[in-house]
């Protein structure tokens, strides 16, 4: 896989590039594996009296304000607050001009118990039938205490229709967190395609289980109140905990994280798809049932044929653990649903899968597997033109720390690894070309340490 810097270049250059991109995509060898050696804060989470996690002031003034897509078009915004005093209003006001109000939505509230901790009023509200790129002022709360953010509208549903994605995985809430986070601020993006593992607040227990989780969406408030975050869910979401008579899986996440599940017909909050600009996004759970004839598997199987890449020709998949991956954590986890998807996603030649779980970074070339079985088949990858590129971007910064041990030696089908910290940016130019960077969070610097052209599938 080719690597370049200074893309920013006449389109002329670009083709050259993608053209070489693409003649050495299917055919490369191990690449590398950096040599960087991260100097780094300690791996813990930042003090609950930090002003990362600050209450705004005001009587039940809304907190841990956060946006998601509310619809399949981009034309919908799911908006999410706590008030922790009183219920109050689960009303939004909005309207495209600043301190103009000119229309209300009315969403609904719910609440949970988690061992003895009692959250605060969770409101969604959602905002439909808004204008494509259109920039929207929105207000919550009441009085004094009311609060006020705006948000941008996506471009059109069209082939060429730019946009640029922000990918964070794995992000916890420490110092390290706190930089990935601000970098990703400086970066351009747009939007969040977020591949689970949000808070990791089961590493607690009791009571600051749910107390962390409110310290988490404060503290992420300073960009998913402004645009919009896709959610999909990681193994620290689960939160199986019976010794505290918690065993209901994803208890905290489903009640505070909404998704536009139903606008895709999915049945279930954690695994739906959105078309943003020019992408088709389809979010996946790693930890629900996904073999042949589940509800996951026969959703996907239906959205893959709902596609139409002559509008969204970008196809993208999120997913928290890895298909492919060569560090030693996590190894070879990914397999199951590796077995039960990937025919598919040669078939319907999905351009990019990201995903998380790993605590570093690793971009593999296109390969597949597809031809293995257990009594005649090749148990290794092999290049295959119409398949993703698999990108593990959980590297976010969350207390367990980076994983930095890696296979040896690199196998065929890594073109770049490292054990850093970081996030990533998708820069869709258009139906053809995506600029793609690997940001390393250096010493207080944004830097882009992976950089490749990528050549849409379809076209």
């Amino acid at each position: 896989m080719l690597r370049t810097t200074g893309i920013h270049t006449s389109f002329f250059r670009i083709l050259i590039i993608s053209y070489v991109l693409l003649s050495s995509v299917g055919y490369g060898s191990a690449g590398t594996t950096s040599s960087f050696i991260r100097s780094v804060w300690p791996s813990i989470d930042i003090p609950l009296d930090s002003e990362a996690f600050a209450i705004p002031k005001g009587h039940n003034a809304p907190q841990q304000v956060h946006i998601t897509q509310g619809d399949y078009d981009g034309k919908a915004v799911i908006i999410s607050w706590v008030t922790t005093d009183e219920p109050g209003p689960s009303k939004v006001q909005y309207g495209t001009s600043k301190e103009k109000y000119e229309f209300s939505a009315k969403g609904s509230m719910t609440n949970y118990t988690f061992y003895n901790y009692k959250s605060g009023y969770i409101h969604h509200c959602l905002v439909d039938g808004l204008e494509h790129e259109t920039k929207y002022y929105y207000k919550i709360g009441m009085g004094d205490s009311a609060r006020e953010f705006w948000f941008q509208t996506p471009p059109k549903i069209d082939p060429d229709s730019p946009y640029t994605y922000g990918i964070i995985g794995d992000l916890g809430q420490t110092y390290n967190s706190l930089s990935t986070l601000e970098h990703y601020m400086q970066s351009g993006g747009q939007a969040v395609l977020f591949v689970g593992d949000l808070s990791y607040a089961d590493r607690y227990e009791y009571d600051d289980v749910g107390i962390r989780w409110d310290l988490w969406g404060r503290f992420v408030e300073r960009s998913a109140a402004y645009q919009p975050w896709m959610w999909s869910v990681g193994n620290h979401e689960i939160e199986y905990m019976p010794k505290m008579g918690e065993v209901r899986p994803f208890k905290s996440y489903l009640h505070r994280y909404a998704t536009p599940f139903l606008a895709s017909k999915s049945s279930n909050p954690l695994w739906y798809a959105i078309r943003r600009a020019s992408a088709h996004i389809i979010v996946l759970s790693s930890y629900s049932p996904f073999v042949k004839y589940t509800p996951q598997w026969k959703w996907l199987r239906e959205e893959l044929t709902r596609m139409d890449r002559e509008k969204t020709p970008w196809l993208i998949v999120l997913m928290h653990c890895p298909i492919y991956n060569s560090n030693t954590a996590h190894f070879m986890e990914g397999e199951s649903m590796r077995a039960a998807f990937e025919s598919w996603f040669v078939q319907y030649k999905v351009d990019i899968i990201f995903s998380g779980h790993v605590h570093a970074y690793e971009r593999s070339y296109r390969i597949s597997n597809i031809h293995y079985n257990v009594s005649s088949g090749d148990p290794y990858p092999v290049p295959d033109k119409s398949a993703p590129i698999y990108i593990t971007v959980g590297d976010g910064g969350n207390q367990e720390g980076l994983a930095g041990r890696f296979k040896v030696p690199q196998p065929d089908y890594s073109a770049f690894r490292e054990a850093s910290y970081g996030h990533s940016t998708l820069e869709i130019k258009n139906r053809t070309h995506a600029l793609y960077h690997w940001n390393r969070n250096d010493d207080g610097k944004k830097m882009a340490t992976d950089s490749v052209v990528f050549f849409n599938q379809y076209w």
